[in-house]
C-alpha cells in the first residue's frame, strides 16, 4: 500500500490534473465506480486503478489488478468534494477520422458542465461524434469528464480546425446548422437531415463570425418568456433531438 503523498507513482497521478501532463502521457484521471464501469465496458484501455483503503469494491472489480492507497494519498489525488475511493488512470483512444450521420462541433465552449453536458446529450440523441474547435475547454478536464456521465467513453470526440472542416463537411453533402439569432429561421428547419452538423458557440459571444458565414443555415429556438437566451447545453440538446425527428 501507499502511504507516502511523496511517492513518484502518486506525484504523477497528481500531474494528470494539469493538461500539459495529460497530453505528454496521452492519460487522465477519472473518479468513481460508475466512470470506471463505463471505461471498461466500452474497451478502453485503463493503466492503474487506485483504491483508498477500506474501500469496498463490487463484483466486476474484484478481479481487477489495483494499487491499494491511504485514506492522505488518496485525498491528495482526488479533485471530488465527496470522494468514492477509488480512481483509475485512462489511457486515450486513437484519434478517429470524422464520420458518421449527425456531428456536433463545438466552437470555443469554455465551461467544462456544459462541454460534458453536451457530449452526453450527443451520445443520448444518437449524434455520431462530437467535435472540439480551437478554443474549446480541455476534454479530459475533470469536471467534463463527470458532466459527461461516461458519455466520453461512448461517443467519438475530436479536435479540427473549424474553418477548414466545415467546407469539407459541405463538399461530403453534410448540411451545417448554426444556432444564432441573427438571420435565423425557426428550429424547425433542421428536422429530417439525412447528414448534417450543428454548430453551437461560446457561452457569451456565441459563434465566431466567420464559422457562421460557413454555415449553411441558422438556425434559432423561440424564447416564449422574458428570459434572454437559453444555457448553451441545453440549446444544443434541443436541437440535437430537433435534428433527429421527421417531418
Amino acid at each position: 500500500m501507499i502511504t507516502s503523498s511523496q511517492n513518484s507513482q502518486v506525484k504523477d497521478w497528481r500531474k494528470l490534473q494539469t493538461k500539459k501532463y495529460r497530453v505528454n502521457t496521452q492519460s487522465f484521471l477519472i473518479e468513481g465506480f460508475h466512470l470506471i464501469e463505463e471505461a471498461l465496458n466500452s474497451g478502453w484501455t485503463i493503466a492503474t486503478i487506485i483504491v483508498q483503503e477500506g474501500t469496498t469494491l463490487p463484483n466486476w472489480l474484484t478481479e481487477q489488478n489495483h494499487q491499494l492507497v491511504s485514506k492522505q494519498v488518496f485525498a491528495a489525488i482526488s479533485q471530488t468534494e465527496a470522494p468514492q475511493g477509488i480512481a483509475a488512470v485512462v489511457k486515450m483512444p486513437q484519434v478517429q477520422p470524422i464520420s458518421g450521420d449527425y456531428l456536433l462541433l463545438i466552437d470555443q465552449v469554455q465551461d467544462p458542465g456544459n462541454l460534458g453536458t453536451m457530449i452526453r446529450t450527443a451520445d443520448a440523441a444518437g449524434f455520431s461524434q462530437v467535435v472540439l474547435g480551437k478554443g474549446t475547454v480541455d476534454l479530459y478536464n475533470d469536471k467534463v469528464i463527470r458532466a459527461s456521465q461516461g458519455s466520453i467513453f461512448h461517443i467519438p470526440v475530436v479536435e479540427a480546425d473549424l474553418f477548414e472542416l466545415i467546407p469539407q463537411l459541405q463538399q461530403q453533402t453534410y448540411r451545417v446548422l448554426a444556432s444564432a439569432l441573427d438571420n435565423a429561421v425557426s428550429y424547425a428547419a433542421a428536422s429530417n437531415l439525412n447528414k448534417a452538423a450543428l454548430v453551437m458557440g461560446n457561452e457569451g459571444s456565441g459563434i465566431n463570425p466567420g464559422i457562421l458565414k460557413l454555415a449553411d443555415q441558422c438556425i434559432k429556438i423561440p424564447i416564449y418568456g422574458q428570459a434572454e437566451s437559453l444555457n448553451v447545453s441545453v440549446a444544443a440538446g434541443i436541437l440535437m433531438y430537433q435534428m433527429r425527428q421527421p417531418v
